[in-house]
């Protein structure tokens, strides 16, 4: 292993003050956010490797050390893995259900079929809290994306030009209670809330489906104010396993909300990734909408 000067190479993960010594793995999904968190790591002088799963990650990953796999290939993970000395590990990106065709079943897949038959059963925490699990298990050290890139984390206060008034103060709340107390039944991460009333919450369909669910409520009349009101919020839920699913906004958030009639966005402070921060910032100021951060209790309110 290469020699690396110790203040350029070591990252603190702020959960539990264990050391990100690298090299660093990155299992990379679909979006920006693998190559962000790489380009960050990067910048602090962190060896990396990225594993890309093929029909998921971007080409861009090969900007970067990197292997690719294709669903199923558990062995070549590890061979790729454990080849450049990657003990600690993100797993970033999103990922959709595979084609049947882009599924290889190798060695190392058949030795850990119980896992991945167990991936079918349970609701997203579930599932991803027994991924973390299985990883450690190996002896990985799975580290939160803002761990490595806390540049990426939402901040605290207001992140654009507008700040929010006491009616959507109010709204932001309620938006809070409704998501932590959904939440705990592993419904979603995020709400619309407009004058004290829910207008939608977040199923799987994730985000932009819900708030252009809310744009049609506008639409056909369901909304009458012609003014902008309401606010989307999002927050992990309540134990969930935020080292591997934060919840994510970014300037096509803002842009949806801003089709939706909305009159700001609010995000749960250092829990919430904004992929390209200052993109979105400049977004909410386009569009006139406020952007806040809110610190939540342990109850899940601001």
């Amino acid at each position: 292993m290469p020699q690396r000067q110790a203040h350029d190479s070591i990252a603190r993960d702020p959960r539990d003050g264990r050391r990100i010594e690298g090299p660093l793995g990155i299992i990379a999904g679909g979006g920006l956010l693998p190559c962000l968190i790489a380009d960050s790591a990067a910048a602090r002088g962190l060896d990396l490797h990225i594993v890309g799963i093929r029909g998921e990650a971007s080409e861009e990953i090969e900007r970067f050390a990197h292997t690719w796999i294709k669903w199923g290939e558990i062995g070549k993970l590890f061979t790729a893995l454990d080849g450049r000395g990657c003990r600690d590990l993100v797993i970033i990106g999103g990922v959709t259900r595979p084609d049947p065709a882009n599924i290889r079943l190798d060695l190392g897949a058949i030795r850990n079929l119980p896992f991945l038959v167990s991936l079918g059963i349970g609701g997203d925490d579930d599932v991803l809290s027994r991924v973390v699990r299985f990883f450690e298990s190996k002896g990985y050290r799975v580290h939160g994306a803002g761990d490595v890139a806390p540049e990426l984390l939402a901040g605290e206060g207001k992140l654009g030009d507008k700040a929010p008034s006491a009616d959507d103060r109010a709204d932001i709340a309620t938006g809070f209670r409704v998501v932590s107390t959904l939440g705990r039944l592993d419904v979603g991460q995020a709400a619309v809330v407009a004058k004290n009333y829910v207008l939608a919450v977040e199923a799987a369909e994730g985000t932009d489906a819900m708030l252009a669910r809310c744009a049609g409520l506008r639409e056909i009349g369901r909304i009458k104010q012609r003014a902008r009101s309401g606010v989307l919020v999002k927050a992990p839920k309540p134990g969930q396993e935020e080292r591997v699913d934060l919840p994510t906004i970014g300037p096509e958030t803002v842009r949806n909300a801003a089709a939706a009639g909305l009159a700001g966005i609010a995000v749960a402070a250092g829990r919430v990734l904004m992929a390209e921060h200052a993109a979105t910032i400049a977004a909410a100021n386009r569009h006139g909408l406020f952007l806040v951060g809110e610190r939540l209790t342990d109850e899940g309110g601001a």
